[in-house]
């Protein structure tokens, strides 16, 4: 599946807002989760133009860059899932950008929905992709709905670091302490 993402242009956000949020999520989370959140974005964009979906860009990017804030020390609300105090804080952030209820709760949804299983493309399609997208970038899931070509360039590109290991301890952390949450593995 050919893409039209360009890995030699800069990982540019499609808003002045959605910069924010890529500022937010360098300013609390590690250079290796600042990376999956890119790599996410990426996914997620280039999926969703592949399959011919439209789609709200400047959520879809905001949720990517803040869907999981709830797994850094900072943002970590020790009773509930990681995905629901990220979905919070994207939330809040989003209503200090000034925007209506409605969207703020949109964003809210797309990152708690990006610990479901499969997210209905036709009712929620940037839950989708960002369900999508993650699951290739931490499980390489169903790594065929992208070009292989684009997922080593993307990856040459923006690096995983040590990412594998870094997430893997913060949700075995989270599951010790919240045993009836959705992210116990």
């Amino acid at each position: 599946m050919p893409s039209t993402f360009d890995v030699e242009r800069p990982l540019e956000p499609p808003t002045e807002f959605a910069a924010r949020a890529l500022e937010v999520a360098r300013g609390w989370c590690s250079p290796a989760l600042v990376n999956h959140c890119l790599r996410s974005w990426v996914w997620a964009k280039t999926l969703g133009e592949s399959l011919g979906l439209t789609v709200d860009d400047e959520l879809l990017f905001v949720a990517a860059m803040l869907h999981d804030l709830g797994v850094t020390e900072p943002f970590d609300a020790h009773a509930m899932p990681f995905e629901s105090s990220g979905g919070a804080a994207a939330w809040t952030f989003a209503a200090g950008a000034g925007w209506e209820v409605p969207r703020r709760e949109r964003v809210m949804q797309v990152i708690e929905r990006h610990m479901w299983v499969s997210v209905d493309v036709d009712e929620d399609p940037e839950g989708f992709l960002l369900e999508a997208a993650t699951s290739l970038d931490v499980a390489h899931a169903d790594p065929e709905k992208w070009d292989a070509a684009l997922r080593r360039e993307v990856t040459a590109r923006v690096p995983r670091l040590d990412f594998g290991s870094e997430f893997s301890n913060a949700i075995g952390a989270q599951a010790s302490r919240k045993v009836k949450s959705r992210d116990v593995v």
